[in-house]
């Protein structure tokens, strides 16, 4: 969609922007929830369908946690240990 053009739905919602209809804002509370905020993140990539494997995404902090010791290489393993339900969501 060129800049400038929106979608019949959004005109009628009065909605611009970037951020997607189910976006909200998240005040991270402590360190336990900063840690599942980031361990979904780093598990999106294979909820998604994207990698087989959290290591397998490029483009992942991951790779920097792992190169810290903070997680393993093969950390959550892959969508066949968990499946592709909802993690780290609520």
């Amino acid at each position: 969609m060129a800049s400038g053009n929106r979608s019949a739905s959004k005109i009628a919602k009065r909605e611009k922007g970037i951020w997607p209809r189910r976006f909200w804002e998240h005040q991270i509370r402590d360190d336990l929830d900063l840690q599942r905020h980031v361990d979904y993140i780093h598990f999106n990539p294979v909820k998604h369908g994207l990698v087989p494997r959290v290591a397998d995404w490029p483009h992942s902090s991951f790779h920097e946690y792992v190169r810290r010791g903070v997680v393993p290489v093969d950390w959550a393993g892959g969508v066949e240990e968990f499946g592709a339900g909802d993690f780290g969501e609520r």
